[in-house]
Order: C-alpha cells, then sequence, then structure tokens
C-alpha cells in the first residue's frame, strides 16, 4: 500500500526486453536502501526490485502492466515517480493508493497560474466502468503517475489537478506536456461504493 506521496524522480538508465516483459533499471538517491523482492511503486505500478547494482536497481514489468499503464513508453533518460511501500506507524498525507493502475490517461492541456500548473487530462470512459468506480469527483483523490491529487472540475471522461512548484520540480510532472500519456488509479474508496450502490457484488 502506498500513500501517493512522492519520495523522488528515478532516472532510466537502462530497458531490456525479455519476450513480453521489460526489465527496468533506474538510479536513485536511495538505492542502497532497497532490498530485493522490497515494493516500489513507480509512476503508480507496484513493482518488485529484482536486482540491485551499486546506486541502480532494477525491476521487471509484465505484459499486463505494459498494457495498462505507461511503462512500455519508458526511454533512457525518463524520469519515473518512485515511493517506497506506506509505514503504519505515521501520517497518511496523501489518499490509500494500492499502487494497481486502473488505465492510463492523455494530457490535453497544461496552464500555467502564477507559478502553480493546471494540468487537463481525458480517459476512456464508458457506463460499465463508471458503475465499478472508474470516475472522479470533485474535490475528490486520484492519482497521477503515482502523485496523490486533489480533482478539480471533473466530467464523465475528464478532469485537472493543480501542481504546485514543488510536486513540480520534483516529480515526472516536469515533463509532461499535451499528449503525455499518464497512469491513473481511480480512488479506492469510490470504487467500494460504486460498487455497493449498483449491488454487483
Amino acid at each position: 500500500m502506498f500513500s501517493g506521496i512522492i519520495e523522488e524522480a528515478a532516472l532510466v538508465t537502462g530497458l531490456r526486453k525479455e519476450k513480453e516483459n521489460l526489465h527496468i533499471t533506474m538510479r536513485c538517491s536511495f538505492t542502497h536502501e532497497l532490498k530485493i523482492d522490497q515494493s516500489v511503486a513507480h509512476n503508480g505500478v507496484c513493482l518488485t526490485v529484482v536486482d540491485i547494482n551499486n546506486d541502480e536497481y532494477t525491476v521487471t514489468a509484465i505484459h499486463e502492466t505494459l498494457l495498462r499503464s505507461n511503462l512500455g513508453e519508458l526511454e533512457v533518460g525518463s524520469l519515473v515517480n518512485i515511493e517506497r511501500s506506506m509505514l503504519m506507524n505515521g501520517r497518511l498525507d496523501g489518499h490509500i493508493v494500492q499502487g494497481h493502475v486502473d488505465q492510463t490517461a492523455i494530457c490535453t492541456e497544461v496552464r500555467e497560474a502564477d507559478g502553480s500548473y493546471y494540468y487537463h487530462f481525458e480517459y476512456e470512459s464508458a457506463p460499465e466502468m463508471r458503475k465499478r468506480g472508474y470516475l472522479t469527483v470533485d474535490k475528490g483523490s486520484v492519482t497521477v503517475n503515482g502523485v496523490s491529487l486533489t480533482v478539480c472540475t471533473p466530467t464523465t471522461n475528464s478532469f485537472e489537478v493543480a501542481i504546485i512548484p514543488y510536486t513540480f520540480e520534483h516529480t515526472n510532472f516536469c515533463q509532461i506536456k499535451q499528449g503525455t500519456k499518464v497512469n491513473i488509479e481511480f480512488d479506492i474508496i469510490g470504487k467500494y461504493v460504486a460498487q455497493l450502490a449498483h449491488n454487483t457484488i
């Protein structure tokens, strides 16, 4: 489980395709603190550390993960938002994030507003998906590339988020522009409420 509070934007230093899997090697400041088999969220996707070599570590994304996320579009030099699993002895600064990306969205607009930024995202939506809680609500929570954010001006297939300068500078939001694909995870509490409301469990 994660909180959506990004620790660092790791630098992709290597990519290796093996059959339908993608091995992603990255560098971050706390690589020496990681352990093999540890779970780390990468752009919101929970992946397992499989190798550590000096200041670099490697995770593996399987075919299903590549289909449902933007990890297959990474290049050497890309920044990946990373967060280690949440400790259960402190404050929950973001919201409950599972690390299970629901789908991708496309950035359709970036606006600067007195030093902060507004990002508009659109995603595929269908009635059956909304019944399962794949939706956003005004002032609710959504995870974009692993970042816990508050929803602004949602529609049935879009929403906006406001990014403060600190988040812009310390995550890969600095690389997101019009046309960029991002990972989104809808609020797990909203999913349960939606399921109960439609008597589908």
